[in-house]
Parts: structure tokens; sequence; C-alpha cells
């Protein structure tokens, strides 16, 4: 088991990563203060582990809320059911949360915890890939608008990460793919030998290698602490995480929560934030050929869909979080290895980037 630490001063928490962790009591007992455990899992993961779980947390008054598996239901009516089950079985303010789950009841769990009784503890048993390197280190918590995705939210960060790496072998392989966009973003941003490292192990990766699939989760989730400790709140550093995702949360919204899962967009995200990044002198063209070429090996899409126009983007788009005073800002690359977060760019060179359309497959 590896330990890392996402260093916030008083409010530090630990990242386990490792084998058969769900099964370990002593990783939970010291992240629980209260008797009371509210459990929040979806339809697809509590048939495989929500039992494993709840006989870890044996000496707990452990109650459990089962949601709606999927994006489209990450949303104010699904969050109401969280509130309606802590209600109903009467749980204080010494209570804990735990999301078992991928990114959505991730991101709902947490958004929970930070409203219930003005707040309590949650922590976070991420059990996609995706979530594992991402969506559960930084203390993101938010659920969609029909206008926009993760619009309502606030920063809330948890007790402790739970990454259990066995749980990963029950994942669809889209779901293996979509997680392993976010993996690459983290070599395209900050780090060329992470980089350099996927360009040799990509298929060992996809073949869910548990080495390699535990190689990844903790090179991601140091890149990532490493990030959040500078910035928490996304002031500055922190948005260079957002590579891509500018693009992607445009085509998740106009297709409909769920149709394109969160990395698949992403991955079409990236390649347009590097084909624009190309445009602008950044990288070579070769170097967005390369990223298009590793993405294909791990069965992710490259383009947007063909249906959406220049005017679908930039609508969306500027519904974007990282618009400032009514500016388009998007993450792009200067080098591989190395981003900004910009509003330096021509429109003009937007659109060319928008219109490339299945041009971007080369």
């Amino acid at each position: 088991m590896k330990t890392l630490t996402v260093d916030l001063a008083d409010r530090s928490y630990p990242i386990f990563i490792g084998e058969s962790l769900i099964s370990n009591p002593e990783l939970f007992t010291p992240y629980i203060n209260g008797k009371q455990v509210m459990i929040v899992s979806n339809t697809t993961v509590a048939p495989l582990y929500l039992d494993q779980l709840k006989s870890s947390l044996s000496q707990y008054d452990v109650d459990e809320v089962i949601l709606p598996d999927g994006e489209e239901y990450k949303n104010l009516d699904t969050l109401n059911l969280i509130f309606d089950a802590l209600l109903s079985k009467r749980h204080n303010r010494t209570t804990t949360l735990i999301a078992l789950g991928g990114g959505v009841i991730g991101d709902m769990t947490g958004f929970a915890a930070s409203c219930y009784q003005r707040g309590v503890d949650f922590i976070q048993v991420p059990t996609t890939l995706l979530s594992q390197v991402d969506s559960s280190v930084g203390g993101k918590t938010a659920v969609n608008h029909p206008m926009g995705k993760n619009m309502i939210g606030a920063f809330y960060q948890p007790k402790a990460v739970i990454a259990d790496i066995s749980v990963l072998k029950t994942l669809p392989q889209r779901e293996l793919s979509a997680g392993i966009a976010e993996v690459v973003k983290y070599g395209l941003i900050c780090n060329t030998s992470f980089y350099s490292w996927l360009n040799v192990n990509m298929e060992t990766l996809a073949a869910y290698d548990v080495d390699a699939l535990a190689t990844a989760v903790e090179l991601s989730c140091l890149d990532k602490a490493a990030v959040v400790a500078q910035d928490e709140r996304e002031g500055g550093i922190r948005a260079i995480l957002n590579l891509g995702h500018t693009f992607g949360h445009a085509i998740e919204t106009n297709q409909g929560y769920g149709v394109w899962l969160h990395g698949e967009a992403v991955a079409a995200g990236m390649v347009m934030a590097a084909d624009l990044s190309w445009r602008l002198g950044n990288i070579s063209q070769q170097e967005v050929h390369d990223l298009q070429g590793l993405l294909k090996r791990a069965q992710l899409p490259c383009v947007p869909p063909a249906e959406m126009s220049n005017s679908d983007f930039i609508d969306l788009m500027q519904v974007d979080k990282k618009v400032l005073d009514g500016k388009l800002r998007l993450v792009l690359l200067t080098s591989i290895g190395e981003a900004v977060v910009t509003s330096d760019f021509a429109v003009e060179t937007l659109n060319k980037t928008l219109s490339a359309g299945e041009q971007l497959g080369y």
C-alpha cells in the first residue's frame, strides 16, 4: 500500500492506494469520529462492494442510500435523496458520509456532506479509474444543471481517500478508457516523464494490469495533490487540471449528460486544446498526432461529435467557470508537460480548431 498526502495544513488528508483496501477496517476508523455512518452508492457498485465495505464498518451504526447510476442523475433532485436518507435516519453532526462509487457518487456525496447541518465529515472510496486519479482528490464537489456541468457545488475536502485498485477489475472497458483520459492529462500538463511512461505502457494499462494501474493512480494523485496544495480553490495554477475540460463539458452538455462519458469528452477536448496550441505555435503538429495516437491506443475518441457546430461550442463554453469578465479562457499547452490558462488567442484561430471536425483525426 502507498500513502500520499494532500497538504492543506490543518485540513490535510491521506490518499491510500493499494489492493483489497475496502476490507481493511483500520483504514477507516481514524477518520470516523461518531457512531453514525451513511454510505452513498449506486445501483451498479452497491451489489458488488457494499457488503464488503459494511463488514469493515461493523462497529458503527451504518445506513446506506443507493442512487441511480449515471451522469444524467447528477442533479439536485438526486442530491435530495441523500438528505432524505440522512434526515429519515436522524443522522447528527457527528455522522460520516462515505462515497462508494465513481465520480458522480463522489461529487454528490461531498456536496451533500458540505451542506448537511452546515458540514459533516466524508470519506472518498472511489471505484473507477477516473475517480481514483482525479475527482476523489482535491475537494471539488458539485451537481450538474441543464445549462452547465458542475455549476452548483462547493470546495469541500474529504477526511481520506481510499483507492482500492482491486475494484478496477470489474470496470467495463469503456469506463477504464475514460479514466485513462484523465491519466494522460497529467503527463500533458506537468509531467513529461509520466507522459513517456504512458507511451510505453498504454496497452498494459488498458489491459487492466494491476501494477500498471497502481503506478498510474499513484503518479496521477501525486501530481494532483501537488497542484491542489498550491491552489485549493482554483484561483490560479489549479485551473491547468482542466485541460480539455472546457471543450469536453460543452460536448457533454450538448449531447446530454451520460451519452459521452466524461473521460471520452475530455479526450476529444484535449485533442482540440492541443490543436489550438499548435495553431498558436506552442507545440508541433507531430505532437498533436502523437497525442491522438496515444488516445486511440486507449480506445478513446479524438474528435468531437460531427453535429456540433462552432456556435454550439461557443455558446456552451461561455458558461464555463473559467470565463472571467465575459472573456473565455482556456487551458492550453505551452509545451508537452507544461500548460497555462489563457485568453490570449484570436477568435478566428479558435474557430479554425472548432471547424476542423473530422480533420482533427488527420
